[in-house]
């Protein structure tokens, strides 16, 4: 799969169980570690596990694994990393703190139509 592939597809998981405000930026030209960012909120440290572990079982049924999982034990912010692809999953809380969306703000958001379904 290309990175933006897994980007989609992580997007369209987190979105199957109602993920909030999802985003993908694209930062390929802003720096190398890495080309997409995913960008979801849970409502409980439940739902944020549930995300990602829809994201996981998405993304390995299509040949990808993570290489790296970060904060499942805390459960405010999971980073699951697939090498040109961060996946972060936030609480409302964390999301508003981190502010990735403000910190990579030239970043490109990619047009998510027809991969989410409540746009």
């Amino acid at each position: 799969m290309t990175p933006k592939e897994i980007a989609l597809t992580a997007a369209a998981a987190l979105d199957s169980k109602k993920g909030g405000d999802i985003k993908v930026l694209e930062i390929t030209d802003l720096t190398t570690l890495v080309d997409y960012f995913v960008i979801a909120t849970g409502t409980s440290n439940t739902q944020i596990s549930a995300l990602c572990g829809a994201v996981e079982e998405k993304l390995t049924a299509q040949g990808e694994e993570p290489l790296h999982r970060e904060g499942y034990r805390d459960g405010t912010w999971v980073l699951l990393d697939y090498g040109s692809v961060a996946i972060h999953v936030f609480s409302e809380e964390a999301r508003e703190f981190y502010s990735l969306e403000r910190l990579w703000s030239d970043g490109k958001e990619v047009d998510l139509t027809g991969v989410l379904t409540k746009e």
